[in-house]
């Protein structure tokens, strides 16, 4: 697997967690042991007796580390500022099993800032996945939805999952076939 880390933990409390590539979630408990074996955008996949969990960077204590804190807008933010912030966020999204992020692997087919009119905004966007079978579907949309939410001015996100056109390799950014080796 890409990334590995290898650092050992013991959850300091229980913690919800979602099993790779089902997409199941399901409970750690306590002083439950394993191993990090990815950090990529402030989310956490973890080997725990034989199978892998992807751990929610907003539980990031359980695991005896500091969460993410939410980004930095400038003070009146056009929605050009917002689109970028958001497009930043969206490059801390990671598939739990590739460490590449939703935005190079050319997930991502469309962000849309509509403004409300009261300095708040609605943000719309589209995405796929790498197989339409991925059990990871739901996380990874939950977890863009969340890493937009929390951007100053959005007032709403609407994450959607299409599979048109179906996502190849060509989609994907020079810089993540170099990571993968598939350039």
């Amino acid at each position: 697997m890409f990334g590995h880390t290898n650092e050992a933990f013991a959850l300091e409390r229980d913690v919800k967690a979602v099993i790779i590539p089902a997409g199941e979630e399901l409970l750690l408990r306590a002083s439950t042991a394993g191993f990090i074996t990815q950090s990529l955008g402030g989310s956490f996949t973890v080997y725990v007796e034989g199978n892998l969990f992807r751990i929610a960077g907003a539980d990031a204590d359980a695991l005896g580390k500091e969460p993410v804190p939410p980004p930095a807008v400038p003070e009146n933010p056009s929605d050009a500022d917002i689109e970028a912030v958001i497009w930043q966020q969206l490059k801390t999204c990671y598939d739990p099993e590739i460490p590449v992020n939703i935005v190079d692997l050319g997930l991502v087919y469309r962000c849309e800032v509509k403004p409300l009119g009261n300095g708040q905004r609605s943000i719309s966007v589209a995405m796929t996945l790498t197989a339409p079978g991925c059990g990871m579907g739901e996380v990874l949309v939950q977890d863009a939805q969340e890493k937009i939410a929390v951007i100053p001015t959005v007032a709403d996100v609407a994450v959607e999952l299409v599979f048109d056109p179906p996502w190849n390799q060509s989609m994907m950014s020079d810089e993540a076939r170099l990571q993968t080796g598939l350039m």
